[in-house]
Formats: structure tokens, C-alpha cells, sequence
């Protein structure tokens, strides 16, 4: 018997609240405000009490956890491996949109 998943597909959610975002992803509070005071993660709202997170911010927050726990960066090296992530899947969506047009 085959089961059946259901779920929401999260980068396209939101806003996610503070506390949301850090009970979705098992974050400390904490650490989410340092990410949004190095311009990592860039909620709207002033303030952490208003702060309101799209889906692509929770998604980003979930990279910068593996990356931290993972390769053990500092704030600084986190900002700019997701920089250059971003940047290489940016880039990879423009050659599939130029192979397309080229029609490869």
C-alpha cells in the first residue's frame, strides 16, 4: 500500500512570526536575531516582537543552520557562502532559461 504525504510547501508560506520560524526550524531565538543583525535573514517589521518572515527567509534559515552545523561557520563566512549560493542558483536558472530559448 503506497502511503500519501501531505504538506505545505513552506518557502511559499507566510509570514512566519519570530517564534514560528524558530519552532519550524528548531532555531534559538537568539541566533535567528543575530542572522537578521548580519543582514542574513531580512524579515519585515522593526522589531524582533513584529518582525514577520516570508517562506524563502525560513527556507534560507534552514541552509544557514546546515551550513553553520555543518562546515561550523562564523556569522561572517555564513553570510557569504549563502551569498554565493544564491548566486550559483540564480545563475543556474538563467542557463536553463537561455538552453530553453535556444531550444537544447
Amino acid at each position: 500500500m503506497t502511503e500519501l504525504h501531505i504538506g505545505v510547501v513552506l518557502e511559499r508560506s507566510g509570514p512566519f512570526t519570530l517564534e514560528e520560524l524558530c519552532a519550524s526550524c528548531d532555531l534559538p531565538r537568539e541566533w535567528v536575531i543575530e542572522l537578521v543583525e548580519h543582514g542574513i535573514l531580512e524579515p519585515e517589521g522593526r522589531h524582533p516582537e513584529v518582525w514577520r518572515f516570508s517562506g524563502a527567509e525560513l527556507g534560507r534559515s534552514r541552509r544557514a543552520m546546515r551550513l553553520q552545523r555543518d562546515l561550523r561557520l562564523n556569522t561572517e563566512a555564513l553570510s557569504l557562502a549563502l551569498e554565493l549560493l544564491d548566486e550559483v542558483r540564480y545563475l543556474r536558472r538563467r542557463v536553463r532559461d537561455l538552453e530553453t530559448l535556444l531550444g537544447r
